[in-house]
C-alpha cells in the first residue's frame, strides 16, 4: 500500500492523547490569563488548531526520519550495485540489509519491500523511485528519483550515480545533524525562556494573590491579559523560528 508522507492520519489513541493535551493547555492558559470558566468554550476551536499543529509536527518528523533512513538505503544500494547486482536485484538485497538496521514497521523497510514486490510484476524500478520521491515530499529524494529516472532511461552509469547521490545526501545529513547538536542547548534555553513568563505569573499567584487580582474578572484586565497572551504566543513562535534552521 502506497503511503503519502505529506499526509498524516491520527489513530484513535493519538486523538485521545492530543485532545487531553489540548484541554489541559487551554485550562492552564485560562487559569494564568483569564480565570473564567466561560472562556473554556474556546477550547473547542483551540483543540482543532492544536491538532493541526501536531499533525504538521508529526509529518515533519516523519519526513525527517525517512530522509535519514533513505541515506542508509542508498548506501546499502550502492554496496549491492558495486558487488555486481543489477539495480533491480540490488533493491531486494537492500531491503534485507535495511531490516537488519531498522524494525520491520519502519517506513523505509516497508517501501523497499513494496518495491521488491512491484519488481516481481515487472514494474520499472525507476518508476518506483519516482513514485517514492513524489509521495515523500522530500527534496533530496525527489532529486534522486529524477536523476535516477533520466539515467536509467538514457543508459547512464547507475553505479556512479547511486554512489554520488549517497555521498551528497550523507554529507548533507551529517551537516544537518551537526547543526542540530549545536542548537540543542539553545533550543533548551529557548524553552526555558518561553516558560519563564508563565512561571512568574504562577509565582505571583502563590506568593501575592491580591497583586494580580485586578487583572481578572473585568474588561480592562481581560484586554490587558489578551495583549500579554498575544505577545507571549508571538515570542514563542519567533523563538522556535530562530532555532529552526533548514539545511
Amino acid at each position: 500500500m502506497k503511503q503519502d508522507y505529506r499526509e498524516y492520519h491520527f489513530s484513535g489513541k493519538e486523538i485521545t492523547k492530543y485532545l487531553v493535551q489540548s484541554i489541559l493547555l487551554c485550562g492552564a492558559l485560562d487559569y494564568l490569563f483569564y480565570q473564567s470558566k466561560w472562556l473554556m468554550i474556546l477550547a473547542i476551536p483551540a483543540t482543532v488548531v492544536f491538532l493541526k499543529m501536531r499533525k504538521r509536527q508529526l509529518i515533519r518528523e516523519r519526513k525527517k526520519n525517512l530522509n535519514y533512513q533513505f541515506k542508509d538505503a542508498l548506501n546499502a544500494l550502492s554496496v549491492a550495485v558495486q558487488a555486481g547486482y543489477s539495480v533491480e536485484n540490488a533493491v531486494s538485497a537492500c531491503a534485507g540489509d535495511l531490516e537488519r538496521i531498522y524494525p520491520q514497521d519502519a517506513d523505509i523497510v516497508k517501501e523497499f519491500r513494496y518495491m521488491e514486490g512491484q519488481l516481481k510484476v515487472s514494474v520499472p524500478v525507476e518508476a518506483l523511485f519516482q513514485s517514492l520521491g513524489e509521495r515523500s515530499g522530500i527534496e533530496d529524494m525527489e532529486n534522486f528519483a529524477a536523476v535516477f529516472y533520466t539515467a536509467k532511461r538514457t543508459g547512464g552509469d547507475m553505479t556512479r550515480i547511486i554512489q554520488t547521490s549517497a555521498r551528497m545526501l550523507g554529507d548533507k545529513i551529517d551537516v544537518k545533524k551537526e547543526i542540530e547538536t549545536t542548537l540543542a542547548a539553545k533550543k533548551a534555553e529557548q524553552m526555558v525562556m518561553s516558560l519563564m513568563p508563565a512561571g512568574i505569573i504562577i509565582y505571583l499567584k502563590l506568593t501575592s494573590p491580591g497583586f494580580l487580582s485586578v487583572l481578572y474578572g473585568n474588561p480592562f484586565g481581560i484586554a490587558a491579559m489578551t495583549v500579554c497572551l498575544g505577545i507571549y504566543g508571538f515570542s514563542y513562535w519567533l523563538g522556535r523560528k530562530i532555532v529552526d534552521i533548514e539545511v
